[in-house]
């Protein structure tokens, strides 16, 4: 079995095990070499997806190897590729407080916490369009690159990262996020950020990684 196979396997399961995923909602993608990645195929449920459940497909679109249908959302998918050749992961998924805030004017601050302030540093928001259209991966193609992390507004959001568990880790971070943003409001609690120069001083200090270098609008 394809290692990313296994990966994405892991990944979907633990997405459902944790509340990040529910039904057959979303998707997940891996790069498999330069020119094509493997998807989830149509219809999937990613608790408990089998060898069968994923698709290659083509970066360029031209051909899918498999008698399944791939997700509908392969034009999302292939913008991020296509946009971020760092990238190596897509999950897509609809998780309750995400999807509040997907629905919302409102974004999640990133200076609450240690794994905030990494994951969730730059953070877009694409409008809607249908899923699965041609409309939307072009959204996302134009949003690709100024963050790992997009709203898709009125639908759920779209992590993508170096890896499968560091998308993992990012949509677990948002999730979490969110969750508090949500609860601190209901609760009217107010949330103290850490200011800016901490944050910076983190980003470029921290040592887990090089700070990441984003195309501004």
């Amino acid at each position: 079995m394809r290692p990313e196979v296994e990966e994405l396997q892991k990944v979907g399961r633990y997405m459902m095990d944790n509340q990040l995923a529910w039904g057959n909602a979303g998707n997940l993608s891996a790069k498999t070499g330069e020119n094509e990645f493997i998807i989830t195929a149509s219809g999937t449920y990613m608790g408990e997806l089998s060898r069968e459940d994923f698709v290659e497909v083509a970066m360029d679109r031209s051909n899918h190897y498999s008698d399944r249908k791939p997700s509908k959302e392969v034009p999302m998918h292939t913008a991020v590729y296509n946009q971020r050749p760092d990238i190596q992961a897509v999950l897509h998924a609809s998780p309750f407080y995400s999807t509040l805030i997907a629905c919302s004017d409102i974004n999640p601050p990133s200076d609450l916490f240690v794994e905030s302030m990494y994951y969730l540093e730059k953070v877009a928001r694409v409008p809607y369009a249908h899923p699965g259209s041609e409309e939307l991966g072009e959204e996302v193609g134009k949003k690709a690159q100024q963050a790992n992390i997009l709203f898709l507004e009125n639908h759920g959001v779209l992590v993508f990262e170096s890896s499968v568990k560091e998308a993992r880790m990012a949509l677990q971070t948002l999730e979490f996020a969110c969750r508090m943003l949500v609860e601190a409001r209901a609760a009217q609690l107010n949330l103290n950020g850490l200011e800016k120069g901490i944050v910076n001083d983190f980003l470029e200090n921290a040592g887990y990684k090089p700070r990441r270098k984003w195309v501004t609008e």
